[in-house]
């Protein structure tokens, strides 16, 4: 079904949006991973949500820095500010995923 539609914008968009259409095609296989995966965890799959809140969370905590006196020093604080993201979510069980733990762990065994 995903499929079909993609399609379908391809032949209702190529004209206008030739080099969208051309690149899209190239990710194709790559664009609809996410529906090999129960449906349960898809949203969390395509969402961007975790991505924005690490983003906004770096944004607060450079806010009271002026700058970084180094390149160096601004690696070793974004490291340093993932590595504490990691650790405060690491037992964090994600929407839907505790409900499909066997179904995803059959994939990868």
């Amino acid at each position: 079904m995903a499929v079909q539609v993609l399609h379908e914008f391809y032949q209702n968009w190529e004209k206008a949006y030739k080099n969208v259409v051309r690149d899209l095609r190239q990710v194709e296989p790559d664009l609809l991973t996410f529906y090999n995966y129960p449906p349960a965890i898809r949203a969390s799959i395509y969402s961007t949500n975790m991505i924005e809140s690490f983003n906004n969370r770096l944004k607060r905590k450079t806010k009271p820095k002026t700058e970084f006196p180094t390149e160096q020093s601004l690696d070793t604080f974004i490291g340093v500010q993932a590595m504490d993201y990691n650790d405060r979510y690491f037992n964090r069980i994600h929407k839907g995923f505790g409900q499909v733990r066997d179904t995803l762990e059959s994939y990868f065994d």
